[in-house]
């Protein structure tokens, strides 16, 4: 059973973290916990994006962006996973550099130091050097870079099915069964 943290930061992407979330929901014998953080600007982009605040309708709990009280803000709370998800350039940036400010750069620094897995899905293009080096930096202290690069072999017909190729592959890579395309059957 893991214990999953999952932020959601306000890069473009709301549609990743809305069915990701979905997923995990649908995976709750696999996670003992799934928490959430979510910034304002997430809560505004998902808006804007996705027209609703369906945000608030997933059966997690949720934490606000100082609660430095909350469980996974410490190695002792035991969380195998966190998946940052769309993860903008600057909660990397600040993740790369140790910068601890909020508690999704806290959780993203406790999860490395404790050899946990981090997954940043990254939403922007293009890369700029900087973006770069940050990648290369959380990739060289253990955590997983995973651009929202979706694929097609599937030939997904919906918005939802495309979005759907690059969480499935998060599920993967969180170590949690999914079913999803493989190539090669």
């Amino acid at each position: 059973m893991q214990k999953i943290v999952v932020a959601v930061t306000g890069a473009s992407g709301s549609i990743y973290a809305n069915v990701l979330l979905t997923k995990l929901g649908q995976l709750k014998e696999h996670c003992e916990e799934v928490s959430v953080i979510m910034t304002e600007n997430a809560k505004q982009v998902w808006q804007t994006e996705l027209d609703n605040d369906s945000w608030k309708e997933h059966d997690v709990k949720y934490f606000n962006q100082q609660d430095f009280h909350a469980p996974f803000a410490s190695g002792s709370g035991q969380y195998n996973t966190m998946i940052i998800i769309p993860c903008s350039m600057g909660t990397l940036g600040r993740i790369a550099t140790g910068i601890s400010s909020d508690l999704i750069t806290r959780a993203a620094d406790v999860i490395l130091k404790e050899r946990r897995k981090l997954i940043c899905v990254v939403r922007d293009t293009p890369y700029n050097l900087v973006h770069i080096r940050n990648m290369e930096t959380v990739t060289l202290a253990g955590g997983i870079i995973c651009p929202a690069t979706p694929s097609f072999y599937s030939k997904p017909a919906t918005i939802e099915a495309v979005a759907a190729t690059v969480v499935d592959r998060v599920i993967d890579l969180a170590g949690l069964p999914v079913k999803t395309f493989r190539w090669g059957d």
